[in-house]
């Protein structure tokens, strides 16, 4: 049985213009090799189309902030070997992969998996699924440094590295293995959340 720790994973974050459909400002990056999170790539990026109010007041860009950064193209070689041959682990992934799939015309993540999913079936006693609900609920931005903020790549891509070693643990200490993150996603995987935890 292979648990999650052999797989190299790369923790996403995405922030957007707050167009649809939505086209990055920010891409963070976080590797976690051999179950140890390293630190966050990150890359401010010029869009396409203005940043909108709404999507300002969320994560504090403007578009002051992003009208010297690169547009994705001169970034993509560099996005694409950071997410080459590992499992991609986001918060509300389908979001996060779907921008990254309009953008990396032909890229396909060798697996994902997403900690909204993964904390609704295993962590079922939660009020609030949101990341900002959990990370206060596990302490999981103990540490970080004060510049990080939330709603901003890198900070949310480090909190949901957490997340994901948090969940992808049994509170026994032992390592999932990766059939049984896939059955929780799955809904149907080799034991149910009880068996688990």
């Amino acid at each position: 049985m292979t648990d999650w720790t052999s797989r190299d994973v790369a923790v996403v974050d995405l922030e957007g213009n707050g167009q649809q459909p939505p086209d990055l400002v920010e891409l963070a990056v976080v590797p976690i090799t051999a179950g140890v999170i390293g630190k966050p790539v990150t890359w401010l990026v010029r869009p396409q189309t203005p940043i909108t109010g709404f999507a300002r007041r969320i994560h504090g860009i403007t578009n002051e902030m992003v009208a010297d950064a690169p547009v994705f193209a001169d970034i993509e070689k560099d996005v694409r070997t950071a997410l080459e041959g590992v499992a991609i682990v986001a918060h509300n992934a389908p979001v996060d992969l779907g921008v990254l799939h309009r953008k990396l015309p032909g890229w396909e993540p060798v697996e994902a998996f997403d900690t909204l999913r993964l904390a609704r079936r295993l962590r079922p006693d939660r009020v609030s699924y949101r990341l900002g609900a959990l990370v206060e609920a596990f302490d999981l931005a103990e540490g970080l440094p004060p510049e990080l903020r939330p709603h901003r790549a890198a900070y949310d891509a480090l909190v949901a590295a957490r997340l994901f070693a948090l969940l992808a643990t049994s509170p026994q200490g032992r390592p999932l293995t990766l059939a049984e993150l896939r059955g929780q996603l799955s809904g149907d995987g080799d034991a149910p959340p009880a068996a688990l935890f």
